[in-house]
């Protein structure tokens, strides 16, 4: 169930930065990986931490998977955005 909450929490952060268009590449596989990639680290960050798991979900865990696949998803698109021409 922990897992669930993590990915539900990855799908919102997904869905919210595709909704900005600032530094939106065209496709959206690379973003989703890394929503998803920091998701799991998080997640298991935040079991490494006891609070949550991956088979019992806490709100506190939902939060910090959402909080960091967002600075996650903030430095990519920082990254692409200084890395292009101008």
């Amino acid at each position: 169930m922990g897992i669930g909450l993590w990915m539900l929490c990855a799908a919102a952060v997904f869905f919210a930065i595709r909704s900005v268009p600032f530094g939106r590449p065209i496709g959206w596989i690379g973003e989703l990986a890394a929503v998803v990639i920091s998701a799991l680290i998080a997640g298991a960050a935040a079991t490494a931490l006891d609070f949550g798991g991956w088979k019992e979900p806490d709100w506190r865990a939902g939060l910090f998977v959402l909080f960091a696949s967002v600075a996650v998803c903030g430095v990519v698109r920082f990254v692409r955005l200084a890395n292009s021409e101008p």
